[in-house]
Formats: C-alpha cells, structure tokens, sequence
C-alpha cells in the first residue's frame, strides 16, 4: 500500500494507530513493529479479534484476509506516514536534542506556547525512531504548533529523524556525555547532535543558540541564528529554585539547579519568538511543576530529597553535585547509581564522580551499580546493587533537615531509595 493510500485510511480512521495490542481501540490501524526479542506480525489476528481495523504487516505469511495491509517494511511505513502526515499538516515544528535537559525544555516550552496556541509535543521521552513519529501522527488539523523531542545514541539518527519531522526550528541544549558508548567520543557527540544544525541548514529552517557556549556557536555558522542571551534574562536566585528576571518581571520556577536556567531561558527565548506575552510566559513556568523523577523536590520527614533518578551521565551527574555543593544546608546526602551507555570510559567517568563527591564536605555518600563499587574506598558506603544496599544498609541516619540527592541512569531505578528512607 502507498502512503497516501495509508494516510486516507488514517485520517479515516480518526488517526486511531497502535503498535502494542494491549492497547487497541476498536478501529485502531496496528501497525506489526517487529523488535530484537518480538515479532509484530504474529500478533496481527489478534489486533484484528480485539477491534483493529487493519494491521499492516510485512510478512506474507501472517495474511489473513482484506484488513491486513501488506507493506515492505513496517517500520519504514510508519515513519514515512509521519513525514506525509507532517507535510500535510503544514504547521511548524519545533525539534529539540542535546545530551541533557531536552525533555525538560520541552516541557517548559510547551506549557509556555500552550498560553496561545494549541500545541501538541512528544510524550514524556518518546523521542526515537519510533517515538517521533507517533508524536508526529498525535498531531490534528487542529494543532497550531508542534514540538518533536529528539534522542540519539549513535552518529546519522538525528539525521533521519529530521528527515521524518522535517522540523522549521531547532534547539539543542548541549554538548555532553551522554551515549558515548554509541557515539564513540565527545567530538562523536557533538558530530551527532549538530545533524540537526546541518539539517536547519540545508532547510533554511531557524536554529536557537545560546550565544555564551561558543562551540554550538562555531557548529550553527552555516544556520540562520537566533541567539539567546542569558545576560538578558538574570539568573536572581537558586535556594534552592530557579529564579529569573525576564524584562522586568520575577519569575520563580519550581526547578533546581543552575543547570535549568539554560533551560528556563531557552523556553523564554522560543517563546518570545511566537510572541508569547510576558504575562503567560511567567503564568506558565511558575504553574508547571517537573515529574517523573526529574529533579523532582519531595519532602519528607524534616528531609528534602532532590530526585533525579530518570537518567544520568557524566555531564549530569557533576552539574547535579554542584548544585547540592551549592545550597546552604548544613546536612547533605548523596546516593548515586550507575552511569550507563559510557563504553570504555565508564572507569575513568565513575572514578571521576567519586572523586568529585570526595571532595565534597557531604555528610554520607552512597554509591549503588557494579560500575561505582569497583572505585571502592573507605571514604564512602559502596553496593553493587540496590538489592546490595537494601539488605545491608541502615538508612537509620540522622536526616532531620538534611538535603538528599538521589541521582542514576534509568536502569538503576533509584526512586526505590524512597520506600528506605
């Protein structure tokens, strides 16, 4: 079947897709994604018995009858129905990516276009090859502005999924450690990310950059540019949210964190673009509150936890501990997790983060993962696993007006440390 054959189907459908049968509405257009552990296509009669309309499949073999749709290859259909969806839309797209805060500006600027325009934006972090373009497909006739969240962990992925979304305006946040594994090394990272500066480029799109990190300066020169200037917006307070003078007006935000304030401006400054007024911008950050373990503040017990546990890398990790360096409280802990996706780096990276943290006055540090307990030393408490440190740790500690940093990659799930403390 050809896209615009696929496409009249989906809009007739009332834009009804899924790739998991656990979630078919009766309608719904499956779409057989296969995996490196499952196989969409054995699964298309039952998409068909739970209420799909169709299922499109790429194996002959799991032909059923007229509502099974054959195609190529099932991933390539559904992402080139997100590009011919996009087109057809014919709205502006807003792309984001860096190593660190992309999903949180993307919040950030969502609820702040969202002041005045009806916005749809990635969910949470479904920001891949598959992610992106069924947030492109969310996307109505009724969508004014739409704004694609873009994760990478290898060289060419920004690049196709440009492709996909064929976004008019760009931003990326940072350069960092992140994915290095894939990457390779930094200048890996910063090849792989400024795919999106080439793809603006070659568009004639619009790329927003802050004119203080002069690498992404030296990497947008072929972009038309938008610079933001953070001496336009002043970071006023950190004790221990983010709070920022924006033309003449307070704003305090719900985020901790120098790291945020980049992050703060930037939605500013894009917002600002779409003449969002300077009453809803402020309305907006203020009311919008992070979630999902994303430096989420959380009091319990006399005891303030920063939770941070969604994702880390290096770049993360440092900007997390200087942060709690920072603050004014007398008493503070640490519990970091793992690092992830940092290939032969991982030693050197991990070593780096216990030294940092040594060299802090920290009342206890607590480091969780088979990664940091090989830097072991007398100077902190080391498991090599959460199981390790549930079973074999008091959390007894003196925490009345103590300040926790809890802080790992995703797979570490240190939210768990909530249910010791």
């Amino acid at each position: 079947m050809k896209t615009p054959e696929l496409h009249h189907l989906f809009i007739k459908q009332k834009q009804n897709i899924t790739t998991d049968t656990r979630k078919i509405k009766p309608g719904a257009i499956y779409f057989a994604l296969k995996g490196d552990h499952f196989n969409g296509n054995t699964f298309a009669k039952l998409a068909l018995d739970k209420g799909a309309s169709y299922a499109i499949i790429d194996e002959k073999e799991h032909h059923i009858d007229k509502r099974t749709l054959l195609v190529s290859n099932v991933l390539e259909s559904l992402q080139q129905l997100a590009y011919f969806h996009r087109e057809y839309l014919e709205i502006p797209i807003i792309a984001l990516t860096g190593s660190n805060g992309k999903t949180t500006t993307k919040e950030l600027l969502r609820e702040i276009l969202a002041t005045q325009f009806k916005v749809n934006a990635t969910f949470g972090n479904l920001n891949n090859h598959i992610g992106v373009p069924l947030t492109l497909l969310e996307m109505t006739s009724d969508t004014e502005i739409g704004i694609v969240e873009m994760g990478a962990n290898h060289l060419k992925e920004i690049q196709h999924l440009c492709f996909i979304a064929a976004p008019n305006f760009a931003y990326i946040t940072n350069f960092g450690k992140a994915h290095i594994e894939g990457f390779g090394s930094e200048e890996g990272i910063i090849q792989g990310k400024s795919e999106m500066y080439d793809y603006i480029a070659n568009s004639e799109g619009i790329t927003f950059v802050n004119k203080e990190e002069k690498r992404m300066v030296r990497q947008a020169e072929l972009c038309e540019c938008i610079f933001i200037e953070p001496q336009k917006t002043p970071l006023l307070d950190l004790t221990p949210y983010v709070q920022i003078a924006y033309n003449g007006i307070t704003i305090q935000s719900n985020l901790i964190g120098k790291y945020n304030y980049n992050n703060l401006i930037a939605a500013i400054k894009i917002g600002s673009y779409f003449n969002i007024s300077h009453e809803n911008t402020k309305r907006a950050i203020e009311n919008y509150t992070p979630q999902n373990n994303r430096s989420q503040i959380i009091e319990k017990n006399n005891t303030r936890i920063i939770l941070d546990a969604y994702n880390a890398n290096p770049s993360s990790m440092i900007a997390a501990l200087d942060n709690l360096n920072s603050l004014n409280d007398n008493n503070k802990v640490v519990i970091l997790g793992d690092m992830f996706e940092l290939g032969k780096t991982s030693k050197k990276e991990h070593k780096t983060i216990v030294n940092k943290v040594l060299s802090y006055d920290y009342n206890t540090a607590i480091f969780v993962g088979k990664n940091f307990y090989k830097e072991k030393t007398k100077e902190a408490k080391f498991f090599a696993s959460f199981e390790d440190l549930k079973n074999n740790f008091n959390f007894d500690l003196p925490l009345n007006n103590t300040t926790i940093l809890i802080k790992g990659s995703r797979g570490m799930a240190l939210e768990r440390c909530l249910d010791l403390l």
